[in-house]
C-alpha cells in the first residue's frame, strides 16, 4: 500500500489504481459495500438519477430538510474546485480528515479488489454519512442508474428527473435504452418520482414489472423558488413529492417547504456573478437538452450576450452550438485540461463563417477578453463541468466570485 498522507495523495493514487475512469457494473463495489455495511446503510436514502436537473432537484430536497430538525447528508458529483464539495452535511462540506478516514476504511476492506475513483467516492459518502449519523442522505447517481455504484444502496425513494440523449457510449443511443438504465434505481414497493414529461415506455414497464409505485410530475411548483428558470419549478415539484413520500418517517411542515424552496441555491446552474456593470452566468449545460433550457432562461431576459465555451469531444457539440447560435453574438473558445476535451482546431471548425469566434489561450484570457467588450452586458460560460471549474477558479482568484 502506498503512503498516502494528504487528500491529494489519496486522489492521485485512486486515479492510477484503474486505467479506466468509468467502469459500469456493481460486482466489485458490492463486495466491498457488504463488508462495510453488512446490514445496509443506517440512514434513509433518496437516490436521484436523470440526464439533467439532478443537482437542482437535490438542492431543493436538501434545502427543505435543512429547515427541519433532521440531519441531512448530500452527495453530488463532480466537484468544481474542491473534492470536499461532493459531501455535505447540513449544507457544510466535510473535512479532509473525514474523507481520509473513510478512504482508510475502504482500503482496509478492499483486499485487492480494484475500485474506480467514483466507486471510492460512493463508498466514502456512505461511510462519512454513517459516521456522522445523518437521518437522511440524498445521493446523486453519477451515470445511468442500473450499473452506477450509487445503486448498491437500496433507497427508500428513487427520483428520475428526466431522460435525454447523453453518454450514449455507456447507456445506449435511444431514450428507451437510456430510460431502462435510469429505471434500474427503482426498488420493489418503494416509491419513484419521475419528472420526465414524456417518460419512455421502458421506464413505465420496469416500474410495473418490479411493482415500484411511480408518480409522474406534470406540473411545476407554483410558489417562489430560489433558482432561476421555468424548468426549476418542475424540479422543485419533483423534490417536494419525494419529501412527501417520506412524510410518515420524516414529516416536514408546509412552512419548511415554502422556505426551503425559496432558499435553495446551487453553483453553476444559471448562477449569476456581477462583475462591474456586467453579469457572468455560469451554467454546466453539457448536452443539447441542457443547452436548450439554458437558452430559454437567457431568452427570458434578452440582452447582448457572448459565450465562453468548450466541451468534451464525445458530446453532441454541433447541436449545442446550433441551439445557442441565435442567442450568442460572439464565441470565445477555450482549451480544457481534461483527457476527453475537444481539440481547439476541431472545435473552431464546428462554427460557420458567419459566426464570430475567438480562440483563447486559456480561461483567464477568455474572461478578460469578454469583460473588455464595452457594449456587452452578459457573458455566459457553459459546455462542461470542466469549463465551469476553470472559470470558477479564475473568478475566485480574481475575487469576483
Amino acid at each position: 500500500m502506498h503512503k498516502k498522507k494528504t487528500l491529494d495523495d489519496w486522489l492521485s493514487w485512486q486515479e492510477e489504481l484503474m486505467e479506466e475512469t468509468i467502469v459500469l457494473g456493481l460486482e466489485r463495489v458490492q463486495i466491498v459495500y457488504e463488508r462495510l455495511f453488512p446490514n445496509g446503510v443506517p440512514f434513509a436514502a433518496i437516490t436521484v438519477a436523470g440526464t439533467n436537473g439532478k443537482g437542482s432537484t437535490i438542492a431543493f430536497i436538501d434545502s427543505i430538510y435543512r429547515e427541519s430538525k433532521y440531519k441531512v447528508g448530500r452527495s453530488t458529483s463532480p466537484h468544481l474546485i474542491n473534492y470536499n464539495e461532493r459531501f455535505a452535511i447540513d449544507g457544510v462540506d466535510v473535512s479532509d480528515a473525514s474523507i481520509i478516514e473513510a478512504f482508510e476504511l475502504i482500503e482496509k476492506n478492499r483486499e485487492g479488489i480494484l475500485l474506480t475513483y467514483f466507486e471510492f467516492s460512493t463508498l466514502a459518502t456512505l461511510i462519512i454519512f454513517a459516521n456522522e449519523a445523518v437521518d437522511l442522505a440524498i445521493l446523486e447517481v453519477g451515470l445511468g442508474g442500473r450499473l452506477d455504484s450509487v445503486n448498491i444502496v437500496d433507497s427508500d425513494v428513487s427520483v428520475i428527473t428526466n431522460i435525454a440523449i447523453d453518454h450514449t457510449d455507456y447507456l445506449g443511443d435511444t431514450r428507451e435504452a437510456i430510460g431502462k438504465e435510469k429505471a434500474g434505481i427503482m426498488r420493489t414497493s418503494k416509491p419513484c418520482i419521475c419528472g420526465d414529461q414524456d417518460p419512455p415506455i421502458s421506464l413505465l414497464s420496469y416500474a410495473k414489472e418490479i411493482d415500484s409505485p411511480l408518480t409522474l410530475i406534470k406540473q411545476g411548483y407554483k410558489g417562489e423558488i430560489g433558482l432561476e428558470g421555468i424548468h426549476q419549478k418542475l424540479n422543485a415539484a419533483v423534490a417536494i413529492k419525494a419529501i412527501e413520500k417520506l412524510d410518515d418517517r420524516f414529516p416536514v411542515s408546509n412552512d419548511m417547504i415554502l422556505d426551503g424552496v425559496k432558499k435553495a441555491r446551487i453553483v453553476a446552474r444559471f448562477e449569476k456573478i456581477p462583475v462591474g456593470d456586467k453579469t457572468i452566468v455560469l451554467d454546466v449545460a453539457h448536452n443539447p437538452e441542457a443547452v436548450k433550457t439554458l437558452v430559454n432562461t437567457l431568452s427570458a431576459s434578452p440582452m447582448e450576450t457572448v459565450a465562453i465555451f468548450s466541451a468534451l469531444a464525445d458530446k453532441n457539440i454541433d447541436d449545442m452550438i446550433e441551439l445557442a447560435s441565435d442567442t450568442i453574438k460572439h464565441w470565445f473558445l477555450v482549451p480544457l485540461s481534461a483527457d476527453r476535451a475537444i481539440q481547439m482546431e476541431a472545435l473552431e471548425n464546428k462554427f460557420s463563417k458567419s459566426q464570430v469566434t475567438t480562440v483563447c489561450l486559456n480561461m483567464d484570457n477568455a474572461i478578460e477578453k469578454a469583460l473588455a467588450l464595452i457594449n456587452i452586458k452578459r457573458i455566459v460560460i457553459f459546455g462542461s463541468f470542466y469549463t465551469i471549474a476553470d472559470a470558477a477558479k479564475f473568478l475566485k482568484e480574481s475575487e469576483y466570485y
